[in-house]
């Protein structure tokens, strides 16, 4: 893990995300909070497409569950992925929800493939306020947001958050990305159906049988 650790240069990203934690935590969480973040956050156990999807993403961080929490930091727990949640009549979908176990409360994660918009800490002060009213306990402290993104301008972020109430913080990630296929390559490649229709002509081998006495 050490060594993990020295090669991620984790001692410059960790607590360096941007949030509003100080003004929308008690003290004696904000700090710890803060502490639990990084930035970037570095998924290079994924590989994915330069113009990935938020779905691929979510997916692969989920499959590698394991890594993931390794990045995320000590005292993450998993809760669920895409966790349902009901604001009214609406149906939201959270991407992934987490319990922290020293900071006692849940943690609602959104990844953005594209750069931060402030729709983004919109969407997420929603996600926080169902989550608080309808998944805390009294002994759980105020729910936590962590919006993911590719890109961000980091004076940008910190002027939509500062006048947020609910706890949120916006960090970057990194991951192995690459290149989708060039349109002549793919274009030479032969479809399924070219596929299947030269297998269906193969003859099949017949089995040997026995000889008649």
């Amino acid at each position: 893990m050490l060594t993990i650790w020295l090669e991620n240069d984790l001692y410059r990203r960790e607590g360096k995300a941007i949030t509003n934690f100080k003004a929308a935590l008690p003290p004696s969480q904000s700090d710890l909070a803060q502490q639990s973040t990084k930035d970037p956050y570095i998924f290079d156990f994924l590989t994915l497409h330069r113009e990935h999807l938020e779905k691929e993403l979510e997916d692969g961080l989920v499959n590698n569950i394991q890594k993931c929490l390794i990045e995320l930091g000590q005292g993450f727990a998993f809760v669920g992925q895409q966790y349902p949640i009901k604001a009214g009549k609406k149906d939201l979908y959270i991407d992934l929800l987490f319990y922290h176990l020293k900071l006692r409360c849940y943690i609602v994660v959104e990844l953005k493939a594209g750069e931060f918009d402030s729709r983004d800490a919109g969407q997420m002060s929603a996600y926080l306020s169902a989550v608080d009213d309808q998944l805390r306990n009294e002994n759980d402290k105020p729910t936590i947001g962590l919006i993911f993104c590719k890109m961000k301008d980091n004076v940008f972020v910190e002027y939509v958050l500062r006048n947020f109430n609910r706890p949120i913080g916006v960090a970057g990630f990194e991951a192995k990305l690459v290149e989708k296929l060039p349109k002549d390559l793919k274009s030479s490649l032969p479809t399924v159906k070219e596929i299947e229709a030269e297998l269906s002509i193969i003859p099949k081998k017949k089995r040997p049988g026995r000889k008649k006495r």
